[in-house]
């Protein structure tokens, strides 16, 4: 499925499939920001461009998607996503980083998370989209419910973050919702 990913148009973000020649500098230094991983398990990795391109080449020959988000108005990447899709099922599993932070706050997140959803729930013929989060991770548990997406579940203090645990929440949306 990744090389059948169009490029998706935004509002203010331009999405299109990760390759090769993304993994920069700038994208390594986003996974290796304490700030920029703070909520993601991969805060217990140090990234390498090479540990970036097997990433990368994990999804190879799968229905999973990664992908670059650039900014429309002068293509500039800001962050990923991804989408682990269960086709037997018609489920995508779907996760967002926005690496760089001078654009956070702005929207961008919101954009790509909507334009991509309206794909996968619309062209992909996907049923189901789901993701998770910390639940202290106000940023993202907005991001979720402004896309239409509702609290499925909660796993009880699944994770420790800075020592502490935290529950991890779930949300799904439904195609035609």
């Amino acid at each position: 499925m990744q090389d059948t990913m169009p490029t998706l148009r935004g509002q203010r973000v331009l999405l299109r499939p990760f390759t090769a020649a993304d993994v920069t500098d700038t994208y390594v230094a986003w996974l290796n920001d304490p700030l920029v991983v703070r909520f993601s398990n991969q805060r217990f990795s140090n990234h390498d461009r090479e540990s970036c391109l097997r990433y990368l080449r994990s999804f190879a020959d799968t229905d999973n998607l990664f992908i670059s988000i650039d900014r429309l108005n002068d293509l500039r990447a800001i962050g990923t996503m991804t989408a682990y899709v269960a086709r037997p099922h018609g489920t995508a599993d779907v996760g967002i980083l926005i690496g760089d932070t001078s654009v956070w706050g702005q929207g961008f997140g919101q954009d790509a998370w909507d334009t991509l959803a309206q794909w996968l729930l619309g062209a992909r013929g996907i049923r189901k989209l789901t993701a998770g989060a910390l639940a202290c991770n106000a940023p993202m548990i907005r991001l979720m419910e402004q896309s239409g997406m509702k609290r499925e579940a909660t796993r009880k203090e699944q994770e420790l973050l800075d020592g502490v645990p935290q529950d991890i929440v779930h949300y799904a949306r439904f195609a035609g919702v």
